[in-house]
């Protein structure tokens, strides 16, 4: 059994306040199963942080959400480091973040996707850079951070003023009307499939966090069909990154089709987050999953 664990967590990301409650979360469930547990906030400073990861651990639990710590830079550090983690490693978490990346990784591997161009700001201010409605992304970010839908009828152009704060580039993607549905992926299988309704009208960042932003029907209520499709089609996801520990998927449904939105290598473990319900919904505690996850560990 691994003896201490460093729990990484908060950052300087768009994300630092959910992954402050996931790491709280994660910390005190591994403290309640024996492990002994060190929670570290991380700062943007490597010299203060590898300090704080000696005497080393024996494993990290990386909370981090978003930027530098689920686009490959942490686990870059930990690798040189030599100290096994959880969650998927370097390439796997670079690519997933890499939204552009990860579709045509998709799309090779016959999965469908919704139609997409990349563009810079500039670009998309002076021409609108697809028919609407359509989807504005940031090219690497996590959570829907920054994401909004550009509908007919909208009045104000896309990107007017200086609300946009996540680079030159964005990702433009077709609007897929329809379901949400999202799978986990535990070790490289499928856990079920749960369908995200919120009365926001999009699941954004406060739909996802917020309680009572959002709600999950488990397991969702679609044709067994749909379902089983769900899960393959998650599984195969997983492979194709390279991903390891947990992962999530999330799709759109449009009464037809399946539609691959994103894989997210490092999903929310708040108490509103959706991996560990659907680990509850196959009968493995929240303790239960946190402890496989860092017996998981490894290094790339």
């Amino acid at each position: 059994m691994t003896a201490h664990v460093a729990v990484l967590m908060g950052g300087w990301s768009a994300e630092r306040e959910v992954s402050l409650v996931s790491g709280a979360a994660c910390a005190k469930a591994l403290g309640d199963a024996g492990y002994q547990v060190t929670t570290i906030d991380v700062q943007r400073d490597v010299g203060a942080l590898i300090t704080r990861l000696y005497p080393r651990p024996d494993a990290v639990f990386n909370a981090l959400h978003g930027r530098f710590g689920e686009d490959g830079c942490i686990q870059g550090l930990l690798d040189i480091l030599g100290i096994p983690y959880t969650h998927s490693g370097l390439l796997a978490s670079a690519v997933a973040m890499d939204k552009p990346m990860a579709k045509r990784l998709f799309e090779a591997e016959g999965i469908p996707v919704a139609d997409h161009v990349v563009t810079t700001i500039e670009a998309a201010r002076a021409k609108e850079p697809m028919a609407r409605p359509y989807v504005a992304k940031p090219m690497n970010e996590g959570s829907s951070v920054g994401v909004h839908i550009v509908r007919e009828g909208d009045n104000e152009r896309p990107f007017e003023g200086s609300g946009w704060s996540y680079g030159e580039q964005v990702m433009i993607e077709r609007y897929i009307p329809g379901r949400e549905l999202t799978v986990s992926v535990m070790g490289g299988k499928a856990l079920a499939v749960t369908e995200i309704t919120t009365a926001r009208g999009f699941y954004d960042y406060d739909a996802k966090y917020a309680n009572g932003g959002s709600i999950h029907v488990i397991p969702a209520e679609v044709d067994q069909s749909v379902y089983d499709e769900a899960m393959e089609l998650s599984e195969r996801a997983f492979k194709a990154i390279g991903c390891r520990g947990v992962a999530r998927t999330d799709f759109r449904y449009d009464g037809k089709d399946l539609y691959m939105l994103e894989i997210n290598t490092q999903p929310g473990m708040t108490p509103t987050s959706l991996v560990p319900e659907q680990a509850a919904h196959t009968g493995l505690s929240f303790q239960d999953l946190v402890v496989w996850m860092v017996e998981q560990a490894e290094c790339d």
